[in-house]
């Protein structure tokens, strides 16, 4: 994980959609701020800069508030009613040296040989995993090497080899991760299998 980035949150002394969409006009992406025993606070940030940091694949951010700061990381964005731009950002308190479960992104690194079989094609039921880690640790992405599979073999989430051994698999162990079946031989004009 890089350095921690540093995010300049406004406390939100009005709530609720007329609100936030006036944030948003702003150039705000409003965002709650929970956990850790403490009140949620509705906060608003700087719209072009937490994006930025979100779409690289941050999850933790400092947050500095009328000049106190605090660890956050990143639990759920809201999006609009078309799906394509986020609206809202839920965060939750943590402390650096404490365990979260989070969710991590898998990335398939390898030509599967048995792709190179007519008919075969590599299946992803799951393609992301998740797992339990120090908030100092936070994976971007897990890769699980898929160039030794042939026709019918199957990768399951407890063969998935974590960055780290202090990191803990939650996901269901049998999840299936990535799998190369064969397609059903199209049938031909006469309508017999070819």
């Amino acid at each position: 994980m890089s350095d921690t980035v540093t995010l300049a949150a406004e406390k939100r002394e009005r709530t609720g959609s007329r609100y936030a969409q006036r944030a948003r006009q702003a150039g705000k992406l409003p965002a709650v701020v929970y956990g850790h025993k403490e009140e949620p606070v509705s906060v608003a940030l700087d719209s072009k800069d937490a994006l930025s940091h979100i779409m690289k694949g941050e999850k933790v951010f400092e947050f500095d508030m009328d000049g106190t700061k605090q660890h956050v990381i990143l639990k759920d964005l809201g999006y609009d009613y078309l799906g394509n731009n986020i609206i809202h950002a839920d965060f939750a308190r943590v402390d650096l040296n404490e365990r979260v479960d989070v969710k991590a992104h898998l990335k398939f690194v390898g030509d599967a040989k048995g792709l190179n079989t007519v008919g075969a094609l590599m299946m992803h039921p799951n393609t992301e995993i998740e797992l339990n880690c120090v908030v100092t640790n936070l994976p971007d992405s897990v890769e699980v090497d898929v160039s030794e599979m042939e026709v019918g073999d199957v990768i399951h989430a407890s063969d998935v080899k974590l960055p780290l051994d202090t990191m803990k698999l939650v996901t269901d162990d049998d999840a299936i991760v990535a799998q190369i079946v064969l397609k059903a031989l199209a049938a031909d004009d006469d309508g017999e299998a070819s």
